[in-house]
């Protein structure tokens, strides 16, 4: 009865990495048109780490069937080569936010509206406190340390909407120059921190999402 109620914890678990999948696909998809449409850095930017998030989560997918059938198995060769390519995504995003901002304080650069960076951020908020709430109560019912962690990763995406909320909110209603270029900024932090973290992930370390790795 036990095993069969812990298969089923499982499935949970990998129908919500499906979820996150799917989701930040619609989510990037959406973000990048309407932040190129809008002329928004910070929302354009937004949507490319969405699918860097699809990348991430196919490989916390594919973790989550290896420990399903060996928890204490190690990452496999894709799940590395994941993360590495994850790592290297997040780098280049931060570089292409960064070339961005300093391009558009040379032409004095100011959205045309972010009012879909606004929408868009409180329903990813939404959406990631939930996800970020119910993988870690399955982690915490499997006693498993791995989609714990990846529920505590989830904070970071929560970090990033509250950084595009915040610009965004501001620009809309004080029409501020640089609001759009400063949450591209925050977004920056976190995206070479999320880098920087799964290239430590990809040498076996294991880390909390607040930077603290520890060899295995």
């Amino acid at each position: 009865m036990e095993q069969i109620k812990e298969q089923q914890l499982y499935k949970k678990a990998y129908l919500l990495s499906l979820f996150t999948i799917f989701y930040n696909i619609i989510e990037g998809v959406v973000s990048m048109l309407l932040g190129y449409q809008d002329e928004t850095l910070a929302l354009f930017g937004f949507g490319v780490d969405s699918f860097i998030e699809v990348m991430s989560g196919i490989g916390i997918a594919v973790m989550i069937m290896r420990i399903r059938q060996n928890p204490r198995s190690n990452k496999s060769p894709f799940e590395t080569k994941a993360l590495k390519v994850t790592g290297t995504a997040f780098y280049m995003l931060s570089v292409g936010l960064m070339a961005g901002i300093v391009v558009n304080l040379i032409n004095n650069h100011k959205p045309e509206t972010t009012l879909w960076g606004v929408i868009i951020s409180l329903v990813s908020i939404a959406v990631m406190v939930w996800l970020m709430n119910a993988k870690k109560r399955v982690g915490k019912q499997l006693n498993s340390d791995p989609i714990i962690a990846d529920a505590n990763c989830t904070k970071v995406c929560v970090y990033m909407s509250l950084v595009l909320l915040a610009s965004s909110l501001i620009y809309e209603l004080t029409g501020f120059a640089y609001a759009d270029l400063i949450g591209a900024a925050g977004l920056i932090y976190f995206s070479f921190s999320e880098g920087k973290e799964a290239f430590e992930k990809a040498k076996g370390k294991e880390c909390s999402c607040g930077h603290n790795c520890e060899s295995k």
